[in-house]
């Protein structure tokens, strides 16, 4: 095999490896200052309320770090206290293994002149009873995570709130079903009286 077949065959064998593994979270450098509207242990309501996100570059870090940087996903997370017993919200190094942050806020370009970008976000029907924080992800030309932001602690212990989703039922349900149930006792008990008066 030659140089050039060699160095063909190794550039898609390290492609086909980062398919199969992914990217770890571990190796992302934290460049985005991300900040959400809730307030810490703040109770909204799924297919009702909304979430304001504001991210932006953390100056602190080089001018240019975030030249790679072309699009962007803002992602609702569950924090450690939603995952505990629940495998299919399970935190993986490897973020193509990763079930953290299975509900998308926003996505599109890489805005790197603007300073700080934003967007409000009306918690989807969908989205279940938990604990939450807010992280977006950048990525490069490529489709891969380069860097995050988030609006939690590396611990993912701060600055968390609480979503309650819909559970199916409504109060005019709840309301004809307590209704029908006293009608049922009441013609139940009319019953009773008329078949023993017929017997008096």
């Amino acid at each position: 095999m030659d140089v050039c077949g060699f160095l063909v065959v190794s550039l898609l064998l390290s492609c086909l490896v980062e398919t199969c593994y992914g990217v770890a979270f571990s190796s992302l450098q934290s460049t985005l200052v991300v900040t959400a509207s809730p307030t810490p242990g703040q109770v909204l309501k799924a297919g009702q309320d909304q979430i304001t996100v504001t991210w932006s570059y953390n100056q602190t870090y080089p001018s240019g770090t975030d030249s790679t940087y072309k699009t962007m996903k803002v992602k609702l997370c569950y924090a450690p206290i939603s995952q505990v017993d629940r495998s299919w919200r399970k935190t993986n190094d490897d973020l193509n293994k990763d079930k953290t942050c299975q509900f998308n806020i926003i996505s599109g370009p890489y805005n790197r002149t603007s300073g700080n970008s934003s967007s409000t976000w009306t918690i989807g029907k969908d989205i279940p009873t938990a604990t939450y924080f807010v992280r977006a992800y950048a990525y490069n030309a490529d489709g891969v995570e380069t860097a995050y932001g988030q609006t939690t602690n590396p611990q993912k212990t701060t600055y968390l709130f609480e979503v309650t989703g819909i559970s199916g039922r409504h109060v005019s349900l709840d309301v004809a079903s307590i209704c029908f149930s006293a009608f049922s006792i009441v013609a139940l008990f009319g019953f009773f009286f008329i078949e023993k008066r017929k017997a008096e």
